[in-house]
């Protein structure tokens, strides 16, 4: 697995918090901790911003990736709602993690508990092409469902 340097600063608020760090050797998300204070109690449907403690600056041609960890999806029903979220190369502000609980139960969020997973990607711009037609395909404009597979 490729390994490339990220410039990472720890907050003057979560100076107690771990970095994001890697569960295995091959794992390809690196866990995101809560720098909240104290505990925040995320009800059934609500969402909810959780600080991380730490902003980093992306190599060029980078991105990062938040997402959700699978056993909070599948014990307590809580994911990221907007994943994956992106983290542009050029932010260099605190990376938070947008929560939402689409369980049945309030759920608890504890300072330095394990909350999503970053990946880091590379990513490339489009230099868009207006034109007055598109090549055609056998698909062709169907969209959702039309390829007859469920």
């Amino acid at each position: 697995m490729e390994t490339i340097r990220v410039a990472i600063r720890q907050l003057d608020h979560a100076k107690d918090i771990a970095l994001p760090s890697y569960g295995s050797s091959h794992a390809a998300g690196a866990d995101l901790r809560a720098a909240v204070d104290g505990e925040v109690v995320l009800n059934p449907g609500a969402r909810v911003l959780v600080p991380t403690g730490f902003a980093m600056a992306l190599p060029d041609g980078m991105e990062a990736q938040v997402r959700p960890r699978s056993g909070l999806a599948l014990k307590h029903g809580i994911t990221v709602l907007n994943a994956p979220g992106t983290i542009d190369a050029d932010y260099r502000g605190e990376v938070g993690v947008i929560l939402i609980n689409l369980g049945q139960e309030p759920f608890t969020i504890r300072r330095g508990d394990r909350i999503a997973q970053l990946v880091l990607a590379p990513c490339v711009q489009g230099a868009w092409q207006q034109v007055d037609s598109l090549d055609a395909t056998a698909r062709g404009s169907g969209g959702f469902g039309s390829t007859g597979k469920d």
